[in-house]
Order: C-alpha cells, then sequence, then structure tokens
C-alpha cells in the first residue's frame, strides 16, 4: 500500500512543478512596446525640443551676421553717395571723386579731402 502514495507523488510532483513554472513565466516576461509618458514629456520629446531650439539658435545667429553684414554695405554705399555729393559741389577745385575707391581726393596730392 505504500507504493502506490510514493509513485503518486513521484508522477505528480513533476506536473506540480510544470504548473508551477508555468504560473510564474507571465509575471516574467514584461511587454516592452510601450512607451509610458508622464505629465506628457519623456526623453525623446525633450530631446527633440532641445535639438530643434540649438538648430533654431545657429540660424537665428547666421540670419543676425547676414543682416549686419547687409545693413553695413547699405550704410557704407550711402555715405559714399553723400560724401560723391558733397565732393562734386565743393568750392575747392582740385577735388574730385575717385569712383573705385568711393572717395574725395585732391587732383595735385592724390590724398582725400574733405570736401
Amino acid at each position: 500500500m505504500k507504493i502506490l502514495p510514493t509513485r503518486l507523488a513521484s508522477a505528480f510532483l513533476p506536473l506540480t512543478l510544470l504548473a508551477a513554472a508555468l504560473a510564474m513565466q507571465p509575471a516574467a516576461m514584461a511587454k516592452t512596446d510601450r512607451l509610458i509618458i508622464e505629465n506628457g514629456d519623456n526623453a525623446l520629446s525633450s530631446e527633440q525640443a532641445r535639438q530643434d531650439k540649438e538648430q533654431w539658435d545657429d540660424t537665428r545667429m547666421l540670419r543676425k551676421k547676414v543682416n549686419s553684414r547687409v545693413e553695413k554695405q547699405f550704410d557704407k554705399s550711402d555715405r559714399a553717395f553723400d560724401t560723391r555729393d558733397a565732393c562734386e559741389q565743393s568750392y575747392n577745385v582740385n577735388a574730385y571723386w575717385e569712383a573705385n575707391t568711393l572717395r574725395c581726393l585732391d587732383r595735385r596730392t592724390g590724398r582725400p579731402v574733405a570736401p
């Protein structure tokens, strides 16, 4: 009679271990295809925002450089236009306008003249 309970125990032992292993398996396997967002923000969106801000700052700096260069060029040509008018209307007969250098020069010496 003692043989029957030991055989039953030896037969049910692997089945109980298998059932326990199957019961524990779903707890050990977690789903990793989900993205948890807290407060509508995550590391990916904040990194994207940082990169966008950096690119915006770089393009803003370049636009500022281009605009200042254009403004400087405009100021130079505007001053040259005013200086040319003053040179041509000057009472100094030896003063002439040099278009290449954008200066008012003296015919005798070649030095700049204040019109």
